[in-house]
């Protein structure tokens, strides 16, 4: 049974809650079936004045709130009441709860009283839980709203990446000429289950509009590694959509991951992540050249795109070389936050 809870805030004539005794005492907490807007609850009661009990006051705080005297006025938005219904039950809302967050939890049985007023049990001891990652079923909403601002497709040849001098030097000394997966961020949407657990290798592909070429401009490094394209991406690569998020700014960003069929990548991404088909998608295109037979390759015009290689990639594969244009460091998405404010990039749970 889904219960839908509700801010708690009833008091008695002095102020304060009343007690009773004769109330049960929740023991045994157990949380299950966590997601990243909701999870069950349920516990073990002494049978005494079990018929009494009309409500449950739940005490949800985030992790390091957990020691916030209970139902004190200026918490009652973390108080939440729900009627007693037979357990488990299902706390759910995404007005509360954020995906990848660690809460405390404890419990009160009560009893209304006919002023209006609550009795009410101890509270029970504080059980501590985290929020899952979006589900693949939240990560589809999220697509969903991508393509909706994608724009019109343009045709592009190589995919590049940003550096220091150090990083290209590091990689042909002490990495076998090869630049290696590293795990990923924490930038973009709270609940991503790709953030601080995949790795890979960011890599972009936008170019600009008039002369269908990489910018000269990054806040990555003024070092950039060049690739033709195929060789990152083609008919035995799979493509996935990672998240889709906005810096307080008008741009929005596409995370897309690239995983070789088969590879360790390719398989943590089937279990999490949305496919995409490589020659059908709103984003980023693989396709066969129907008069020469090579692939051709395009990107979405209205969306920055940040694609995630997770294989080492050789240097030698492509070529190495400083650009022209400046480091914008404001425009560094590195542990960006994304804006929980934004219409266009957010979806109905937890950000």
């Amino acid at each position: 049974m889904t219960v839908l809870a509700t801010v708690a805030g009833s008091k008695s004539q002095d102020g304060s809650i009343s007690e009773m005794e004769e109330l049960p005492v929740p023991q045994n907490i157990k949380i299950s079936n966590i997601t990243c807007d909701s999870f069950k609850i349920c516990w073990d009661m002494e049978a005494r004045s079990k018929e009494r009990i009309t409500h449950y006051f739940i005490d949800l705080n985030k992790k390091e709130n957990k020691n916030s005297n209970k139902f004190k006025h200026k918490d009652v938005p973390t108080k939440l009441v729900a009627k007693a219904v037979p357990l488990p039950m299902t706390v759910r809302g995404h007005w509360f709860l954020s995906p990848r967050t660690e809460y405390t939890v404890a419990v009160q049985t009560a009893s209304k009283q006919t002023d209006g007023d609550y009795a009410v049990s101890e509270w029970s001891e504080i059980i501590e839980f985290c929020t899952a990652d979006y589900s693949t079923v939240h990560l589809n909403q999220l697509l969903e709203k991508a393509e909706v601002i994608a724009g019109r497709m343009l045709r592009f040849s190589v995919f590049y990446r940003n550096q220091n001098k150090e990083y290209f030097d590091h990689a042909r000394e002490a990495q076998g000429n090869r630049m290696l997966p590293s795990v990923k961020d924490n930038s973009g949407s709270h609940g991503s289950p790709i953030s601080g657990k995949l790795e890979g290798i960011f890599f972009s592909c936008n170019t600009e509009f008039n002369t269908g070429k990489p910018p000269q401009d990054s806040p990555y490094g003024r070092h950039r590694f060049e690739v033709q394209a195929d060789s990152l991406f083609n008919p035995d690569t799979n493509l996935y959509f990672g998240d889709f998020y906005c810096m307080y700014t008008a741009y929005h960003y596409v995370i897309l991951v690239l995983a070789p069929k088969g590879s360790r990548g390719d398989e943590f991404c089937k279990q999490r992540l949305p496919a995409l088909d490589i020659t059908d998608n709103r984003f980023l295109t693989c396709k066969q050249d129907g008069e020469g037979g090579g692939l051709v390759f395009h990107h979405a015009q209205d969306v920055i795109l940040e694609v995630i290689y997770t294989e080492p990639v050789d240097l030698a594969s492509g070529t190495v070389a400083e650009i022209s244009g400046h480091q914008l460091m404001s425009l560094s998405t590195v542990n960006a936050k994304k804006d929980p404010s934004c219409k266009t990039c957010n979806i109905s749970v937890g950000r």
